[in-house]
This record gives structure tokens, sequence and C-alpha cells, in this order.
């Protein structure tokens, strides 16, 4: 059995990974392809909880960002051994609404740690494994906070950080795409979803191209 595709969603919150995950993956179903949608932090039990408290919005200010790095990758960790690597074997496609991209560009660059220090940090907690494709929604952080704002919810931890922060993280995303363009696909976030969802499409023809023929 051909091993399945791991295909990651990236950007700031607001972006629309979520809405771009749902319709793909309806998109790749519709087209015979077994797919499988996840997210993170969190698609198994531990990584839920882990999730939970990362997002905890009491702990603002109180949660180092070593340690926050860290929770990360041990919810990433257990994701990956418990259902990312056995449903990829499965030949299942994986859509995975952020991976270690994001870790790569919120601690590394927005905390200020180092991306190749998280990058390492990462490696040993995914074992090496890597998307087939990373399809980057890009929106500025500004449009972001106008698009939380609409939202019913109260924002995390995360989504409480200033404008700097988030413009660091935006950047840090853009070197990590010109970095790899092979693998990171910018997507425009401004356009209608219907498009997003074409560039997404465009974005991993190849991929499936290649699914077809072999």
């Amino acid at each position: 059995m051909d091993r399945g595709k791991l295909i990651t969603i990236e950007g700031l919150d607001g972006a629309g990974k979520t809405t771009l995950a749902t319709a793909l993956a309806a998109e790749l179903a519709a087209r015979g392809v077994t797919v499988s949608q996840l997210r993170e932090p969190g698609g198994v039990a531990l990584s839920e909880r882990i999730r939970q408290l990362l997002r905890e919005p009491a702990l603002a200010g109180a949660l180092g960002p070593r340690a926050e790095a860290l929770l990360y990758a041990a919810a990433r960790a257990q994701l990956t051994a418990s259902k990312l690597v056995p449903q990829l074997k499965a030949g299942t496609w994986v859509l995975l609404d952020r991976f270690v991209d994001s870790s790569l560009a919120y601690q590394g660059g927005g905390r200020q740690l180092g991306v190749e220090t998280i990058r390492a940090v990462n490696l040993f907690a995914t074992a090496g494994l890597t998307p087939d494709r990373t399809l980057l929604l890009r929106l500025s952080p500004h449009a972001g906070r106008l698009r939380q704002q609409t939202r019913a919810t109260e924002p995390d931890r995360i989504e409480q950080e200033d404008h700097a922060f988030f413009e660091t993280v935006a950047a840090t995303y853009d070197e990590l795409a010109a970095a790899d363009p092979q693998r990171i696909r910018a997507l425009d976030a401004t356009a209608s979803a219907d498009e997003v969802l074409r560039q997404a499409l465009h974005a991993i023809e190849d991929l499936l191209t290649a699914d077809r023929h072999t």
C-alpha cells in the first residue's frame, strides 16, 4: 500500500485554516482519496488536554517561552506517534491544521527562541516526519485581528499577544516559505473561500497526479 500524504495548513490566527481544511477534505474525499482531518495542538486525548492548558487565558504571562515550546512539542510527539504515522502508513491523506512550522514561527520567531533551536526540538518530537506539502495562508496581522473580533469566543492566551508579536510571526512564516518553496506554497488568504480552495488544489495537484499514477 502506498503511503498517504501529509498536508499541513499554516498561517496566523484568523487566516481561515479550519475553513480551508474542511473544504479541502471534502474535495479530496469526492475525488476518492481517503482523508483524515486533524488539528494541532490536539488530535488525540493527551494532546487535547495539553491544548486546553496552552490556550488558557489565565496563563497569559505566566507560561515561560521554553515551557510553551516544549508543551507544543509534547502534544505534537503524541499526535505523531498515535495518529499521523499509523494513518500515513495505512495510505490515508492527512490534512493537519498546524504542525512544526507553527512552532518555528510562533516560538522560534515570536518568542525569539530561534528557529533552529525550535526545529531541533521538533525534529526529536516528530522523529523527523516532514509534510509532503504545506499551505501557508498569508494574511496581515491587522486583517487577522479584524477577523478574530467577529468570533463569539474570547481571545485565547496566544491571541492576546500584541501587534509586534504577530508581525514577527508573519515575517518568520514568510522567511520559512522563501527558504523552502517546494514544500511551502503561499496562498492569498484575503481571497474568497472558493478561491482559496482553488489555490490549494493547484498547490497539491502534483501530489494528486503522482498518487493516481502509483
